[in-house]
């Protein structure tokens, strides 16, 4: 094998790391926020705390593409006084054990255009589960003015708030429940590249 043909294979190798973008969140333009059915006639919306994290992507080569994000689950908000004392309490997120909520992505698959099925590790109130985001983005980048660049994506999941540990109920006179078993998260995300050096 000649030199040529060797050059032209390690940069075959290596074009997919070149292409491979990362990108940090943005916490003062991003939201984790939640949705749960209560006494099964509404829902109840909250935001689950600030989030940070990175994102690795490339869409040319979506094995390589990764997203670690950590959420402060602290300083969870339903504006209400009273109930974001007891979310925070021992019988829901136990943020004195358990302030942080965390994910990291296992794999990243196509689900059409502009759209990715993101499955990963979601620990919460110290118990990991295998959860799967639908992502619709990332967008396409614009500048920010500052030789940096910003995109966002936005991502849900279903989960039951049961596997990880928040077991709290009451039966209601009709025989529904207080607080369904199920929950939405949604991640609204603007990601930051940082002008190259």
């Amino acid at each position: 094998m000649n030199s040529k043909s060797i050059l032209s294979l390690l940069l075959a190798a290596a074009l997919p790391l070149l292409a491979q973008e990362t990108w940090t969140i943005d916490t003062s333009h991003s939201s984790a926020q939640f949705a749960v059915r209560h006494m099964m006639v509404s829902t109840v919306r909250g935001t689950l705390g600030k989030i940070t994290g990175t994102v690795k992507f490339d869409p040319k080569n979506l094995p390589a593409s990764s997203v670690e994000a950590s959420i402060d689950a602290s300083t969870i908000d339903t504006r209400h006084a009273k109930r974001d004392e007891d979310l925070r309490g021992p019988e829901f997120f136990d943020v004195a054990k358990y302030p942080k909520m965390t994910f990291q992505s296992t794999k990243i698959v196509a689900a059409g255009k502009g759209k990715y099925k993101m499955t990963g590790n979601l620990t919460m109130r110290g118990v990991t589960k295998q959860v799967t985001f639908d992502v619709e983005g990332p967008v396409p980048a614009v500048s920010d003015g500052k030789g940096g660049r910003k995109s966002g994506a936005t991502a849900t999941a279903k989960i039951n708030r049961r596997e990880f540990g928040l077991n709290y109920n009451a039966v209601i006179e009709t025989g529904g429940v207080v607080v369904s078993d199920e929950v939405t998260i949604t991640l609204d995300i603007e990601l930051n590249q940082a002008k190259a050096s």
